[in-house]
């Protein structure tokens, strides 16, 4: 037996001998109970009674397994001394489902039933072995005592073989019975289909809530930096010629960095209520003295978004029509977010050129938010950018999360963007 498996083997023995341990209390309750209760019953010296305590010790040990707590202690054990693969997959939390519980009850009745035989061997043969390998410098008289085969007494020279085949037999059960344990442990003590299914819903949600955080600060600080840089240029270019120019630049430059620092915290705030329950109250709640942050920015807020685009040299023109102020909080805060994309995107690729803007709330039968925005390009390059960078995805993304719809791209000599996002759906 090569080092590695010999060591296999010796952790696999403990982890049955921590089985025996465990099925001790039940079966000294069940020898108890047969002396007391079955006339002539011999449990602590008579081996067919001992294996009667053992068999039924095992069935009664069984229920302590549909505790919930059970599986991940005993998936613990099974990954640090079975010696499992490194593919074996276990279950890591309590058993939840009746499914669950069954298969941790099954592994817990193997585990403790070839836990008993293995510490039953180990206590018992052992002792035999030394005692056999002992034989040949001794009387005999204590095998007599013991009651062992006759066939010693007239070939002593073969005890100490005999010796060393019971050493051998104990090395055999620990090592079949803990090569069976793993074997069974991912089938037992593995995840559930239940289990698997929430998994799988957990790691959507962090990466759906990874995204929505990458989107967020796209959007925020994405305009920001793109507003600062070219006001920045701006100054640069102009800092001899009219330092008056370069003072206000920096002014904008100042309450550009200001507002993003506000909107990042905003940022923030509304991924922990998001994460805590608190969505829908995010709109309603401003910072305050206990630390709350600030709520995230809407379409109230628009007046601020353009008046800081506007200092960074892009004219904007709106059109409003309907009531904004009175749409749902979810939607005003998302066509935020898309309107000030729409502006990076224009900061970023086009620079300082005009930019329409038009924001309707269509009040048919079938209520619908339109956001159009569009401005005049240049240049074979602009008309060859089809497919949109990260930002036009994202605008994508929050348009889809609120089953709408969005297009873009050139038109009548411009680029435009047109978002549509139905009311009757939002949340």
């Amino acid at each position: 037996m090569t080092p590695v498996r010999w060591r296999r083997t010796r952790l696999r023995w403990v982890h049955l001998v921590l089985g025996g341990a465990l099925l001790m209390p039940y079966y000294l309750l069940t020898a108890a109970v047969l002396a007391t209760a079955v006339p002539g019953a011999r449990p602590l010296e008579s081996l067919w009674w001992q294996l009667a305590a053992y068999a039924v010790a095992v069935p009664l040990a069984v229920p302590t397994a549909l505790f919930p707590l059970v599986r991940p202690l005993e998936a613990t054990a099974a990954r640090s001394l079975c010696g499992l693969p490194a593919s074996a997959e276990l279950a890591s939390g309590p058993a939840t489902s009746w499914d669950a519980r069954s298969r941790t009850s099954l592994w817990y009745g193997l585990h403790l039933a070839l836990g008993g035989l293995v510490s039953a061997a180990t206590l018992t043969l052992p002792p035999a072995a030394v005692l056999l390998a002992a034989l040949p410098f001794t009387d005999g008289s204590y095998a007599r005592g013991l009651g062992w085969p006759t066939v010693f007494d007239g070939a002593r020279a073969l005890a100490p073989a005999a010796g060393l085949l019971l050493l051998a037999a104990v090395v055999a059960l620990a090592a079949g019975a803990g090569a069976l344990l793993a074997r069974c442990a991912p089938a037992l003590l593995g995840p559930t289909p239940a289990d698997r299914l929430a998994a799988a819903e957990e790691r959507a949600a962090r990466l759906a809530s990874r995204d929505r955080l990458a989107r967020e600060l796209h959007d925020s600080v994405g305009h920001a930096l793109s507003a600062v840089t070219l006001q920045a240029s701006a100054g640069r270019k102009v800092l001899d010629a009219d330092p008056e120019f370069a003072r206000q630049a920096l002014a904008a430059i100042e309450e550009t960095t200001r507002a993003a620092v506000g909107e990042l915290d905003s940022v923030l705030g509304l991924l922990r209520a998001s994460d805590e329950g608190e969505e829908g109250q995010e709109g309603e709640q401003g910072a305050t003295g206990g630390g709350r942050p600030a709520p995230a920015p809407t379409l109230a807020d628009l007046d601020e978004l353009l008046a800081r685009t506007r200092a960074a040299g892009v004219a904007v023109h709106l059109t409003a029509s309907g009531p904004l102020d009175r749409l749902p909080p979810v939607v005003s805060r998302e066509a935020y977010r898309i309107v000030q994309e729409g502006l990076s995107n224009v900061l970023r690729h086009a620079g300082r050129v005009p930019v329409r803007l038009r924001i309707t709330e269509h009040t048919g039968e079938e209520r619908e938010l339109e956001v159009t925005m569009d401005n005049p390009v240049s240049g074979a390059a602009r008309w060859r950018r089809t497919g949109g960078g990260r930002g036009l995805h994202g605008i994508a993304e929050r348009t889809a999360l609120l089953r709408g719809s969005c297009t873009w791209g050139p038109a009548e000599g411009r680029w435009r963007l047109t978002v549509r996002i139905p009311l009757g759906t939002a949340r």
